[in-house]
């Protein structure tokens, strides 16, 4: 298999990552509903897992009843699902031509690592467990792993180089 086609694999697993992430942005108070059925305090694994259980029951109490009374809260991860949607759609230059567009494949890099530290911090301050954290900086973690081997992909191209000299 040649680098431009493991190149366009690589940026489409990223690009389906962002829109799904996106995507599961909208329906939040029926998902953390499923999970509450299945994790939260009421199910199985409450005993296996109790602080996940009563933070996932926290959570899911949370959305149901802000959502209820202030429908339009769930109006910022509206936009935050369009957000992620709109980033996936911007990896689509770097498909078409990626020495030319490498500089998304930078920023996408950049982003990935901010993660961490954008969870860490604004997780601190608005007291999300330290597990939730993590969980949310894994995105960032998992995320960096595509973008690197394209970036490295795009480097060993031809041309490159002359293309893109930093």
């Amino acid at each position: 298999m040649d680098d431009n086609l493991k190149i366009k694999i690589w940026l489409y697993i990223f690009i389906a990552g962002l829109i799904l992430s996106g995507i599961t942005a909208f329906p939040l108070e029926w998902q953390m509903g499923l999970l509450h059925d299945y994790v939260g305090f009421g199910s199985p694994l409450k005993d296996y897992f109790p602080n996940l259980s009563e933070w996932i029951t926290k959570i899911y109490f949370a959305l149901h009843n802000t959502y209820s009374q202030y429908p339009f809260i769930a109006y910022g991860t509206d936009w935050l699902g369009f957000a992620h949607i709109i980033l996936g759609i911007l990896f689509i230059g770097p498909l078409r031509d990626p020495i030319k567009n490498i500089w998304v494949i930078e920023f996408g890099i950049i982003c990935c690592i901010l993660v961490i530290p954008f969870a860490a911090i604004f997780g601190e301050i608005r007291g999300i467990p330290i597990f939730w954290r993590l969980i949310d900086s894994s995105f960032g973690a998992i995320g960096i792993i595509p973008l690197m081997i394209v970036y490295k992909k795009v480097k060993s191209l031809p041309n490159a180089l002359m293309a893109n000299p930093h």
